[in-house]
């Protein structure tokens, strides 16, 4: 059995990636500082917990030698874009600065494999649509540049020692297990998604809609939503694509096309059956109008597609585990 260290594996992403390695035989164990993480939301889960940085280097090199890691999947980043401008050196501190250290332990210790996640936020203002990889990457927040950072340290490392990676560039992650099992906690909570469903089980007295005169059929951002679940199987194509010694490489992870503000809360009221209370707002600064992904050089190296392209049931499945997720209130 292949034991993979799980980097921020108590939260959202992390966790769904904890439970697809529990149900591929591998042993995830979970590094978590638990400042934006959640304890119980992954013990129930089984995996081995460990409390720690990941730019603890004595730390992660004990876990790395003593826990026989073969490869790392590396969750562990903040991801506000809003605190990323007023607080650009946690972001720097955090994304950059601990994750060099992290790859340093790994290439100290003999672990080559690393699956990084990414964001869309590091190609800013796309020139074109859809959206492919060998767009110009053009960061318009110290979050986006710091996930870009990341990303050069990686050709970086595989070049200098060896050290190969698969870096997966998000788009909107949505939904939750369909089990009910790991689902999303934010806290503050910033994607659209959650908020609706927030104020559709009143814990919120209702949803801002940021701009209305955007270029788009209905006024408002248009995003593509890619369900967790589909997120996370990426990432276990990624991890067995570099256990047969592939090349190091970069994909998106979107269903390539988008849905607006407003078909995404229309879709939640059908899902919910709740009257949503909707106020509107003036555009947000750096808000691109469309943003969707070309995934096609995913799915012709991977092997990987999406199973749920449906904005309902991506609602869905977060809608029956954040009625669960309420008793918390």
């Amino acid at each position: 059995m292949n034991n993979v260290l799980v980097t921020g594996g108590a939260g959202y992403i992390g966790s769904h990636a904890v439970l697809a390695l529990l149900e591929e035989d591998y042993n995830p164990i979970i590094l978590d500082n638990f400042v934006h993480g959640h304890k119980e939301l992954v013990e129930r889960l089984g995996a081995e917990v460990i409390v720690g940085d990941v730019g603890d280097v004595a730390l992660v090199s004990n876990i790395l030698i003593k826990r026989n890691i073969t490869s790392v999947m590396h969750f562990a980043a903040y991801a506000y874009v809003g605190e990323s401008v007023k607080s650009p050196a946690k972001y720097y501190l955090n994304n950059v600065a601990a994750t060099a250290s992290l790859l340093d332990s790994m290439v100290k210790t003999g672990v080559n494999k690393f699956v990084f996640s990414s964001s869309c936020a590091t190609y800013g203002l796309p020139a074109s649509l859809p959206i492919c990889e060998s767009a110009e990457q053009r960061p318009i927040s110290p979050y986006g540049h710091s996930k870009r950072m990341v990303e050069q340290m990686l050709a970086d490392f595989e070049r200098a020692y060896g050290l190969q990676s698969v870096i997966f560039r998000y788009f909107n992650a949505a939904g939750a297990d369909p089990g009910g099992r790991v689902g999303e906690r934010h806290e503050p909570e910033t994607h659209l998604i959650p908020l609706v469903l927030q104020a559709a089980l009143g814990q919120r007295s209702g949803i801002t809609v940021f701009g209305t005169d955007y270029l788009t059929p209905d006024g408002t951002c248009i995003r593509d939503y890619v369900h967790v679940s589909d997120l996370v199987s990426a990432h276990m194509h990624g991890l067995r694509h570099l256990e047969k010694d592939g090349a190091s490489d970069t994909f998106n992870l979107g269903i390539g096309k988008g849905y607006s503000v407003l078909e995404i809360i229309e879709a939640t009221k059908t899902v919910t059956g709740c009257d949503i209370n909707v106020n509107y707002g003036p555009r947000r600064a750096g808000d691109p109008p469309i943003l969707y992904a070309e995934s096609k050089k995913v799915q012709r190296i991977l092997g990987w597609e999406p199973k749920c392209t449906d904005i309902e049931t991506m609602i869905n499945d977060a809608w029956h585990w954040h009625k669960k997720d309420s008793s918390r209130w």
